[in-house]
């Protein structure tokens, strides 16, 4: 690590006043110079999304003096970290971790999730990054055993640093901290939800759907995060934002494009 203090942002999808941010923030003060944007309400299964059709605002929440400084932004998760590095940080962050989110982001929840988008968009700006999730959907989940994991994984990427386009999702089983096994490197597990919409109508006779599914595992390989969860480990996966499929592109290159 530096010598120096290292400069640390913080974003999150379950919004400001959510309380895996608020142990995240807890950890990363005791590593560095914390500034903190994040969105104003929820922002749960945005992905990528950004603001294009409306304004987007930023509240000041802390006051001089305050030993962290704290925004709330109306934006999405990908908003906040864009506002972050181009209106509000004079210098690129050493570090964004983003989370702690209230749920798993395994497998290909990473698809969808904002917590990892905030991630991916700081990587895309040259900012190492790392998502955050604990397997548990409860407000009031226990973020304490996991604590010790965030600071040890938050320490050693500092240290080492990340390959360019490249992230970390981190996911946590939910279980004491005596209980968690220790610290896997995986690959994504190949799953999927099986969804359905529940058709329903209001008082007034108009139609509406509400989603709900099950999450299916297809994948057996004792190497992906969701086994990892599954038997007490936290997973770590590195995810890249480059999403050509490299491996196709001699198949392609065989068929009669241009005849």
């Amino acid at each position: 690590m530096p010598s120096k203090k290292p400069l640390l942002l913080i974003t999150n999808d379950d919004g400001i006043s959510a309380p895996g941010i608020q142990a995240l923030i807890s950890v990363m003060t005791q590593i560095g110079n914390v500034i903190v944007v994040a969105p104003d309400k929820p922002q749960s299964a945005m992905g990528h999304a950004i603001t294009i059709n409306s304004t987007l605002y930023l509240n000041k929440l802390s006051k001089e003096g305050d030993a962290i400084t704290q925004y709330s932004c109306s934006g999405t998760p990908v908003d906040c970290v864009k506002m972050a590095t181009n209106e509000i940080l004079k210098q690129k962050p050493d570090l964004c971790v983003s989370g702690i989110n209230h749920g798993s982001n395994s497998s290909i929840n990473v698809i969808y999730s904002g917590t990892m988008s905030a991630a991916v968009e700081a990587g895309i700006e040259g900012i190492p990054a790392i998502g955050f999730s604990l397997l548990d959907y409860n407000w009031d989940a226990d973020f304490s055993p996991i604590l010790s994991f965030v600071k040890k994984i938050a320490l050693e990427t500092l240290e080492k640093g990340l390959p360019a386009g490249v992230v970390l999702n981190v996911n946590f089983p939910k279980l004491e901290e005596n209980d968690i096994k220790g610290i896997k490197i995986c690959r994504q597990a190949k799953a999927q939800w099986v969804e359905k919409f529940d058709k329903r109508k209001t008082p007034f006779g108009k139609e509406y759907y509400w989603l709900s599914g099950e999450f299916v595992n297809q994948d057996k390989g004792e190497d992906t995060d969701e086994w990892a969860l599954e038997n007490g480990y936290v997973s770590v996966v590195p995810v890249q934002f480059d999403l050509t499929a490299h491996h196709t592109i001699q198949q392609l290159n065989t068929w009669n494009w241009n005849e």
